[in-house]
């Protein structure tokens, strides 16, 4: 949410680290010679009755890299990474309408619905979230 300190953005990145260390998530990074380009992150600590499934979440794509296959890449690792970890089923939600909708459709994503008013822009604008799955 804006304004977007560097303490906040910090902190995110440790909680997302410490994560990671736990085994809790995984933290898939693509990267070029000028830099990061791209991260999405598989959520594994969930319930105890839903060990076969991960969240996928914080598809980050930086703006440089976007239509480059980029968001594509990540996903196929993110879907390899999940069914290595004797995951069968992924789930992610996004903003409707966005790019990243239209990239999961086309990567044979599974649409449930959509939920309006969900989620808040970085401006604090109210959007709807559109949920997906995936069974690996």
């Amino acid at each position: 949410m804006q304004p977007l300190t560097r303490e906040r953005a910090l902190a995110f990145w440790q909680r997302v680290a410490d994560g990671v260390q736990r085994n809790a998530r995984a933290l898939l990074v693509a990267e070029d010679e000028h830099g990061l380009l791209g991260t999405v992150q598989l959520v594994f600590d969930l319930p105890e009755n839903q060990p076969h499934r991960a969240d996928l979440a914080k598809m980050l794509v930086h703006r440089r890299a976007r239509r480059r296959g980029v968001g594509e890449a990540l996903m196929r690792a993110a879907e390899i990474l999940a069914s290595n970890c004797g995951r069968a089923l992924l789930v992610l939600d996004t903003v409707t309408g966005g790019d990243a909708e239209r990239l999961y459709t086309r990567l044979g994503w599974q649409r449930v619905g959509v939920i309006p008013n969900y989620a808040r822009f970085p401006n604090g604008e109210p959007c709807a979230t559109t949920y997906f799955y995936r069974a690996l």
